[in-house]
């Protein structure tokens, strides 16, 4: 009589060793099948399945950064199970169009987690795992997101440096213009050519004249200073016949115009470099200290035109921040490289940890310290709770929270290291180091040699 193991089904003499294999030829197969069927729309972008239909866009219900309650998106159903129902084309085919293959660099749904459809409250677990449109640039990823802005207006701090670009409007003025120190002018009389001449006004304000001797000329218009150099020559002349021609005007634009001109430069153009000080202004030529922390550009602006405009027209000032003043966050404690890291971008916790070098055997990842300084230089401080991200348990963390500027992660030791170190404090170093025991060896470094 035959055994039993003789009468088995020869097919059934695969053990659970060769199931492994078996199962990749399967995954071959169906990977075939749909290579077959990429000619058709539903397939050629590479775009998911639902319901056994097409769907060439994300579902509204899948769309982040809403904060809106969102539906439940339709069962996804694999592939390979429409593919048996999709026409396959054949060789002569005139419908198949080449495709991009379902491959990795596909903008493939991916399983996973969106925080925001914890509606801003709680966390989610990895049970709530849900399809998404994980890589929707495929390989250009990492520069396909423009993502929002940083802050929705920049305003100016301390070591921040600015260039400010000089720009000659040349506008009709409001009113007539008015000397200034420097013009210079000419006085001619169709009666006397004897007092025809040139003159520059001078610092005080005034210009010399045959017979008159100073007269004033500084913040009086052309028409102004005719009159007044007509009505007194009257007394030597019935009918003096004066003209004022103005020769040089703008003295006092052209003075900080060359001030600040660097067209002979490397850099070229008309313009002023210019830090924020530690007292939060700063300097330019004409005007002096002007306040700028705390300011936006355009508010900067709108202060630099106003006080130009109280000393000369015609000039338009537009400042350029050309580099923002160095932000620092530092990490110590239990962790590779500890010391001061340069906040580059937008900066996590967990981030900073990696700048640091990661976190080291020991380290408390439950009580992760985060010391502030307010807007006031008041100190603050939070607790985290890192060890089930780092770890990963939490897929979207509350603890993972974005740094400021001069904030200090402190990464402690577990208790069982700072008794570890107190061990050795006492008694290795201590102890057994002043009173060293003649033919006794105890290494009290380790909490294990206990």
């Amino acid at each position: 009589m035959p055994s039993r193991r003789q009468t088995a089904n020869p097919m059934l003499k695969h053990d659970r060793r060769s199931m492994p294999a078996m199962a990749t030829r399967r995954r071959r197969l169906v990977l075939g099948a749909l290579l077959l069927s990429c000619a058709l729309a539903p397939v050629a972008a590479g775009n998911l399945l639902v319901d056994g239909e097409p769907n060439p866009a994300p579902p509204a219900s899948w769309q982040a950064n809403t904060g809106e309650t969102k539906a439940q998106p339709r069962v996804l159903q694999p592939v390979s199970a429409v593919a048996s129902t999709v026409k396959r084309p054949t060789i002569l085919d005139s419908a198949v169009t080449p495709c991009q293959a379902l491959g990795p660099a596909s903008p493939w749904c991916v399983w996973g987690i969106d925080s925001v459809a914890a509606g801003g409250c709680g966390e989610l677990n990895w049970q709530q795992a849900r399809a998404y449109y994980w890589q929707a640039y495929a390989q250009g990823e990492y520069v396909g997101h423009f993502r929002t802005q940083h802050v929705g207006e920049y305003r100016l701090r301390v070591d921040d440096q600015l260039e400010v670009v000089y720009r000659l409007t040349r506008d009709e003025s409001a009113g007539p213009y008015e000397l200034n120190v420097g013009d210079e002018v000419r006085v001619e009389s169709f009666t006397d050519p004897t007092l025809n001449g040139d003159s520059v006004i001078q610092p005080d304000g005034s210009i010399t004249l045959r017979l008159l001797g100073q007269v004033r000329a500084s913040k009086r218009s052309v028409a102004q200073l005719r009159e007044e150099i007509e009505e007194r020559y009257r007394q030597y002349y019935p009918d003096p016949a004066i003209t004022v021609i103005p020769l040089k005007v703008n003295t006092k634009l052209e003075d900080i115009r060359a001030t600040v001109d660097s067209r002979q430069g490397l850099g070229g153009g008309q313009f002023r470099a210019a830090r924020v000080t530690p007292e939060g202004t700063i300097q330019l030529p004409a005007i002096g200290n002007v306040p700028a922390q705390g300011l936006t550009l355009d508010e900067l602006k709108l202060e630099l035109d106003y006080r130009y405009a109280q000393e000369v027209d015609g000039l338009e000032l537009t400042p350029v921040l050309v580099q923002r003043a160095p932000r620092f966050v530092y990490v110590v404690g239990e962790v590779g490289s500890p010391g001061r890291f340069s906040l580059e971008g937008p900066t996590t916790t967990m981030q900073a940890i990696a700048l640091a070098g990661g976190w080291t055997v020991g380290a408390n990842l439950r009580q992760v310290i985060v010391f502030r300084r307010g807007d006031d230089w008041r100190l603050m401080a939070t607790m985290l709770d890192l060890r089930g991200a780092l770890y990963g348990r939490r897929p979207t963390p509350a603890d993972e929270i974005w740094l400021s500027d001069s904030d200090i992660v402190v990464v402690p030791k577990q208790p069982i290291k700072v008794i570890d170190e107190a061990i050795d404090l006492v008694f290795t170093q201590g102890i057994y180091g002043v009173l060293p025991m003649q033919g006794v060896s105890l290494n009290f470094a380790k909490l294990s040699s206990l």
